[in-house]
């Protein structure tokens, strides 16, 4: 780590200086003909001069930025001009009178997805601000329509939404160096004027084609098909749709990292208006917030306009899937594969539904049928080298001395990394080349379907498998064997039967000749010794027929009915290039089979010689794989991937045990010396990508005890709000916002911090997770950095947010009233008296969520209605799986816990005896609940 004092550089933005002025401009030029999506973050170059020294030379760099404004240039302008204050706050810290590094002019560029060109905005100072567009062929062109900084405005958002550089595998796992990211909707206003750009630029994404091309191509299609985005879409889609493609899809990801799947569903509900197709992610919405009629309603409406819409039946399978209703789900992916064979996406979803059956062999065979893409890399720009790097750093506050100002000390250059041991960075080769971390799109999607199966069955089970589906080396060594054969008795067989022709036209010829005929039969028939077969009956296609691959797939309409008389088959594996034999001539059928030699060898013989040759035995060839398919090459490396994988999570699992023995033994740790902190980090990563989740923790753990990583920290993060752990999950957050604030790094949403903290508010509610903070003593600092989350919840109403009251009750005298506390997400009960049952009921109160009851005393005010109460709440999964009651007494009273069929909990929290009013009630309420105790013991 180098302390530097320079004054050329800006305070808190990354900066890269050019070796020849405006570089970075043309080489962005130039590469604007390779973007084919939403293009890469914004370019923004800034020219310096020094206003003292005469004769020094203008110094020009750049950095690359995301979240920026740019509605307008007048926008654009105040970035620009931000940035001049930060030079001027630069020369605070050496003293002197002004400033000699001044910005002399600052050039935006921005990319434009919609209608494929470069926007930038030129602003000289002092001076004025020029805009102006470049196309692809690096032509200027002046901005005469205002439609462009619409355009613009809203790629721009699209960009910092979908960016996942910051993210702990972000940009394929080579982040960028040097990104700025600022928040692209810092308020509700700037939310709304969002959405409604988006709005209207949801339906211009059509590809532009002339009137005769227009008129041409609807000959053949439907306006439907000729729709098509440019904007792109993921890399698991091959052609872009409304409901699949960039501008929903980062949508969805705003609205839903959030928890606000409830204002997606407003901004999509004028546009399925427009397009059933729109009704996929509407649906989606909807589910997100619990309105599954709602939802079902609408996914029935949209499939009654577009039957063939295999979106609406991809959001339809991923909810019969939360319901268990896997057989009805399979008909549909079945149906889904049927409207879209070409895409991934629906045979990855029949996979999905075939291991959740348990059927591993069709399920293996799906995956081998799923069309397979080049991954194609995101938007981005070839630099030239830079001379010189300046990376914002603040310096470590515990290096610091007593009485130093962090305000007044200059930033360092480099990184956070940079503070970690160099030989924390080694890596065994092996692990450097572990084949898996190379896999993108497609391929990465298929392994970790492959995985999911071997996680069920164990690798032993998936060989057995495979060898049961596949064609293995072996047999196909067999068959090819066999094959030969077959192909060397046929062409003999011709020779033989061709030979024998010969002699029966020589004999007749002589008969002929010598003036008798041998005419054996009243019908003047010749008869000889033997029967002479017909060439197309000696090339049956008997002879020939190879064996079948694989099964036909049963075709399902929509009302549910299996269509007999039409069947959609499987894609083909082994029988590419398989020929019909049927109908073909001697020639063309010994041609085929590769004897066109053979033929004019045997005619030659035939003309000399004409010597019998002895006649053929017939062998049948039978082959042990009738109904196998051959793997695809892609497939069968992904086996080999999985192995390699496997192989070293055995090591791993032994060297933590080893681990863990020697810690027990020593209490030291002595293994962290035989791993580098980047080894255990890779481990933690193989151990995660396996769906080993404890062992992935252990790994990670590791590696930070002896390095700093984002990356681990990002996993524990994910791993701990997914648990719903408050306290881990808020260490983890505190560690990373403090690192990145030293990098200059102050993006508050989307981010990976502000997901796992917006989990929590979720799951747990704003206000207690707030208490969660402050109970942990963090610093003030680090206190300050994480209140930025919360405020933003509280700004943008996220779900968990709000809290509401309602007082249940009968308002009558001899019963006590009920309070319900909910939240989106969750609902607290207090006090449940005889007739809230019957109040509920009238009064349509959802308790779907309910989780904790709370009786303040065990009498029957307060708990005459928790028999009713309960049954009400948990009649349906009575019927589905039997109930467990766990209880644990605890000095302040005992906690009762109802575990329904799925993940849901309701706890009772009261008194001692509540646990022998349960068990008086359970005879003729809870018929078919048991009652089992845990760390009882009485209070004191």
């Amino acid at each position: 780590m180098v302390l530097v004092a320079d004054p050329t550089v800006l305070r808190g933005v990354p900066e890269f200086f050019e070796n020849e002025l405006g570089e970075s401009i043309q080489a962005r030029t130039e590469s604007l003909a390779t973007f084919r999506e939403l293009g890469p973050p914004d370019l923004c170059h800034v020219l310096k001069t020094n206003i003292k020294t005469l004769g020094t030379r203008d110094l020009g760099s750049y950095h690359f930025v995301l979240g920026t404004d740019v509605s307008s240039s007048a926008t654009v302008a105040a970035y620009l001009n931000s940035l001049t204050y930060t030079v001027d706050e630069a020369q605070g810290w050496f003293g002197g009178k002004g400033a000699p590094w001044k910005i002399k002019s600052g050039t935006y560029c921005c990319f434009n997805a919609f209608s494929r060109v470069d926007v930038r905005v030129e602003v000289k100072i002092p001076g004025g601000v020029e805009s102006y567009l470049v196309d692809l062929r690096g032509d200027k062109h002046p901005i005469a329509n205002p439609a462009i900084w619409q355009e613009t405005a809203v790629s721009a958002v699209l960009r910092a939404i979908l960016d996942d550089n910051d993210e702990a595998d972000g940009n394929d796992g080579n982040p960028l160096m040097g990104l700025r990211k600022l928040d692209p909707i810092p308020s509700l206003a700037l939310e709304k004027r969002f959405l409604d750009l988006a709005k209207a630029e949801f339906w211009k994404g059509k590809i532009r084609l002339s009137s005769h091309a227009l008129q041409t191509l609807l000959v053949f299609t439907s306006i439907t098909k000729l729709i098509g985005w440019q904007l792109g879409t993921e890399a698991e889609v091959q052609v872009a749709t409304y409901f699949s493609n960039h501008l929903t899809n980062g949508i969805m990801k705003y609205f839903g990292q959030a928890n606000r799947l409830g204002e997606a569903a407003k901004f999509l509900e004028p546009l399925y208006k427009k397009d059933p197709e729109v009704g996929a992610v509407l649906a989606k919405s909807l589910l997100g917030t619990d309105e599954e009629i709602k939802a079902v309603q609408t996914m029935h409406e949209a499939l009654s306009k577009n039957p063939l819409s295999y979106g609406l039946l991809l959001v339809q399978i991923e909810f019969l899937k939360g319901k268990k209703k896997f057989e009805w789900a399979l008909k549909l992916a079945k149906l889904a594969v049927t409207y879209a064979p070409s895409e991934f996406v629906t045979w990855s979803k029949l996979t999905e539904i075939y291991i959740e059956l348990g059927q591993y062999e069709s399920a293996l065979l799906a995956l081998n049928s799923c069309p397979m893409f080049t991954y194609v890399e995101r938007d981005s720009q070839r630099m030239p080298s830079p001379a010189r790097t300046h990376l914002p750093l603040k310096p470590d506050p515990t290096q610091l001395r007593e009485g130093d100002d962090p305000k007044k000390i200059p930033p360092q250059n480099g990184t956070i990394f940079d503070e970690n041991d160099p030989r924390e960075n080694e890596v065994h080769p092996e692990l450097q080349r572990l084949p898996a971390l190379s896999l993108r799109g497609t391929f990465l999607k298929a392994y970790q379907l492959l995985i999911r199966i071997v996680s069920k069955v164990g690798w032993d089970e998936l060989l057995r498998f495979r060898s049961a589906v596949f064609v293995m080396e072996e047999e196909y060594r067999i068959h090819r064997a066999l094959m030969e054969e077959r192909e060397k008795n046929a062409i003999a067989q011709v020779r033989q039967n061709a030979q024998e022709a010969d002699r029966a036209r020589e004999a007749a010829s002589k008969s002929k000749a010598n003036g008798s005929s041998p005419t054996n039969g009243k019908d003047g028939s010749i008869k000889s010794d033997g029967e002479v077969k017909s060439p197309e009956r000696a090339a049956s296609p008997d002879h020939f027929e190879e064996a079948e691959t694989e099964p036909a797939l049963e075709r399902v309409s929509l009302d549910g009915k299996k269509d007999d008389s039409s069947s959609s088959s499987l894609r083909e594996g082994s029988e590419k290039g398989k020929g019909k034999a049927k109908g073909l001539t001697i020639d063309e059928l010994v041609r085929k089979t590769g004897g066109e030699e053979a033929i004019a060898a045997s005619q030659d013989e035939n003309a000399k010689a004409k010597a019998p040759l002895p006649k053929m035995q017939k062998h049948s060839v039978s082959f042990s794989f009738r109904n196998k398919r051959l793997c695809e090459k892609w497939l069968d490396n992904l086996f080999m991937v999985l192995y390699n994988d496997l192989r070293l999570y055995t090591a791993l699992k032994q060297e933590i045990s080893q681990y863990k023995t020697s810690m027990a033994a020593t209490s030291s740790n002595v293994l962290l010396y035989r791993k580098t902190g980047a080894e255990w980090e890779i481990y933690g990563d193989l151990a995660e990508r396996l769906e080993h989740r404890e062992d992935a923790k252990e790994a990670y753990k590791l590696c930070l005890e002896q390095k700093f990583s984002v990356k681990a920290w990002l996993k524990l993060m994910d791993m701990y709000a997914d648990e719903g752990n408050l306290q881990q999950t808020l260490t983890a957050a505190a560690k990373l916002v403090y690192m990145l604030d030293r990098a200059y790094i102050e993006q508050t949403y989307p981010s990976p911090i502000s997901r796992n903290v917006l989990k929590l508010v979720r799951r747990h509610g704003l206000a207690k997770v707030q208490n969660a903070l402050v109970a942990m003593n963090m610093p003030q600092k680090t206190y300050r950095l994480i209140t930025r989350y919360f405020e933003y919840a509280e700004v943008f109403q996220v779900d968990g947010a709000k809290c509401f009251l309602q007082v249940l009750g009968t308002q009558t005298g001899d019963t006590c009233p009920s309070i319900l506390a909910y939240f989106e997400n969750q609902r607290y009960l207090f006090s449940v008296g005889e007739g809230s049952q019957r109040f509920t009921i009238e009064n349509r109160v959802r308790l779907s969520k309910l989780s904790n009851i709370f009786l303040t005393r065990v009498h029957w005010d307060s708990l005459g209605g928790v028999p009713g109460k309960l049954w009400l709440v948990l009649t349906f999964d009575f019927a589905r799986k039997p109930l467990k009651f766990d209880t644990s007494v605890e000095k302040i009273g005992m906690l009762l816990s109802l575990s329904d069929a799925g993940n849901r909990n309701i706890q009772i929290h009261g008194g001692t005896n509540l646990t022998h009013y349960i068990a008086a009630t359970r005879h003729f309420v809870f018929r078919q609940v048991q009652l089992r105790s845990k760390h009882a013991f009485h209070p004191s």
